[in-house]
């Protein structure tokens, strides 16, 4: 199995020191003096620069596809290779009383390209060797013993997230570069990328793997752990250093360099990938007792300007990828926002604790997009959402790039900003309210609730409340708000007329006088009207 090259530990030096022999007699009589003992060099530290230098000559040198698996083990399905389970009494990083637990997945089914996880201890990174009595294989049997340098498919950490008795899964990195956190109280669902390459371009895209990792063995009492990952394509390298903090809220400090080895047009920063199926505002599947589907129902943005836009997520008929222009994006991050059972009715999958991921910049990335990419789905097992952020210019080969973020999964986001919020979407053939207007044929009515912030103080006088619609590509015939007491908010209603065929993109935000009070609601609808 080809590995990247092992860091060489450089032994100590002893130096011998001669002295002549003083002609004198006096000095003859003297004890001789003892030269000073020489301390050996100092062991070099494995870190973050080592990561870099090895993408960097790593980038320099042919891709390489890496090593194939086994045949056995390549033709397992899902189910089978689930039953392969790490022992857990086998975990690593417990000695010196650490918080921390590692354990490690099996290579197999979707998981064909075997990784090399190192652990440091005072500096020294150490391969994990596989061995086949780490994990219980439960029914699965194979003919043959397996070869003793098989490698990993990734590795998982543990830590006491929910009760401090108990070590919990706290992130899992497996697959391409994906991986996953959670924070106390949350379930799996939306996942994060090292990086993207040509993500909603018809089948072009590429999939960077993060092909060997680094885990530093942490300390008695210590409340962060440091993982440092080689990722590879045949279009770029790459060093990573995640600082991973633990908690209500676990937070990623990421750091990252890049080697591109040919330009990349199409470069995905920070992705994101979830899944949406339906919700109140894309009913377009209703066979199911359960009325929502989605790991996530929204893309959150705040831009520069200090603007929050709030654009519910949806299940297209056709790809459809939305760009917002953001220089310098503060934050973006694909978010749960509706946490009520009641919602989704799901007793196992419990689609209301899915974590939200927020992003935030750490420095100035410059000019470009955050994209949001929305494929078709038929079912809720397809991660079907992409959001990430694309540099206005192209990388080039011989030039490094660096950047950082901040990567926070919650499920509380409620005091994210101070501003109301949108907390329902909906849309339905508009009617006239009574007040005996006509209704324009072809016209669609979206109907938008708003909520928090400051607008329970102004349903005392609601008069002194405005809604500031705008479309792109189609006309409003008519926009209004009236009190919500439910939810302590406005309920706006929305009148547009498109053209068949035509895509509007609609916003909209309330406001009192000059001060806006809401976070601006941004979505795009399309006339399908033949």
């Amino acid at each position: 199995m080809t590995v990247t090259d092992r860091r060489q530990i450089l032994a100590g030096l002893t130096a011998a020191l001669s002295l002549s022999a003083a002609p004198s007699a006096l000095f003859a009589q003297q004890p001789e003096a003892q030269p000073a003992p020489v301390p050996a060099p100092p062991q070099p530290r494995f870190g973050f620069e080592e990561v870099v230098r090895r993408a960097r000559e790593v980038a320099a040198a042919p891709y390489e596809p890496g090593p194939s698996l086994p045949e056995p083990l390549s033709k397992l399905d899902f189910d089978s290779w689930r039953d392969i389970r790490f022992r857990p009494e086998r975990a690593l990083l417990a000695q010196g009383g650490s918080g921390f637990r590692m354990q490690m997945f099996h290579p197999g089914f979707l998981f064909t390209r075997p990784v090399v996880v190192n652990v440091i201890r005072d500096g020294v990174p150490t391969p994990v060797p596989y061995s086949a009595n780490l994990f219980d294989y439960g029914k699965v049997k194979f003919e043959k013993p397996l070869p003793v340098n098989l490698g990993f498919a990734g590795f998982r950490l543990h830590y006491p997230l929910n009760d401090p008795r108990i070590f919990d899964e706290l992130i899992s990195f497996i697959g391409s570069s994906y991986f996953r956190v959670l924070g106390r109280g949350q379930r799996y669902g939306i996942s994060a990328r090292g990086l993207s390459i040509g993500a909603g371009q018809n089948g072009a895209e590429e999939f960077p793997v993060f092909r060997e990792f680094w885990v530093e063995a942490p300390t008695a009492g210590a409340e962060r752990v440091t993982v440092y990952a080689l990722l590879d394509s045949a279009s770029v390298s790459g060093a990573y250093r995640f600082y991973i903090y633990p908690d209500v809220d676990s937070v990623l400090d990421i750091s990252v360099t890049l080697f591109p080895r040919k330009p990349i047009e199409k470069l995905g920063l920070a992705p994101l990938t979830s899944m949406f199926f339906t919700g109140e505002n894309d009913r377009r599947f209703h066979d199911d007792f359960r009325s929502e589907l989605h790991d996530s129902d929204g893309l959150m943005l705040h831009s520069r300007t200090g603007e929050w836009i709030w654009r519910p997520l949806r299940n297209p008929r056709q790809p459809v990828v939305s760009s917002f222009v953001e220089p310098n994006v503060r934050g973006f991050g694909l978010m749960q926002r509706d946490r009520s059972f009641e919602h989704y009715q799901d007793l196992d999958l419990a689609y209301e604790l899915r974590p939200s991921y927020w992003i935030e910049p750490q420095g100035e990335w410059g000019e470009g997009t955050v994209e949001l990419i929305e494929l078709p789905t038929g079912d809720e097992s397809v991660d079907n959402i992409v959001a990430l952020w694309a540099p206005k210019v192209p990388l080039e080969p011989g030039r490094e790039f660096s950047f950082g973020y901040k990567l926070t999964a919650m499920l509380d986001t409620e005091d994210m900003h101070p501003g109301g919020r949108i907390i329902n979407t909906y849309q339905a053939k508009p009617k006239a309210l009574g007040s005996g207007e006509a209704v324009t044929d072809g016209a669609r009515r979206f109907i938008v609730d708003f909520a928090g912030g400051d607008l329970a103080y102004y349903l005392k006088q609601p008069d002194r409340v405005e809604i500031v619609p705008s479309i792109a590509y189609g006309r409003i015939n008519r926009a209004f708000i009236v009190p919500n007491p439910k939810t302590e908010g406005f309920r706006a209603f929305i009148d547009i007329v498109v053209e068949p065929g035509q895509v509007a993109e609609m916003r909209a935000f309330l406001k009192s006088g000059e001060k806006t009070l809401t976070e601006t609601w941004s979505y795009p609808w399309k006339n399908e009207a033949a």
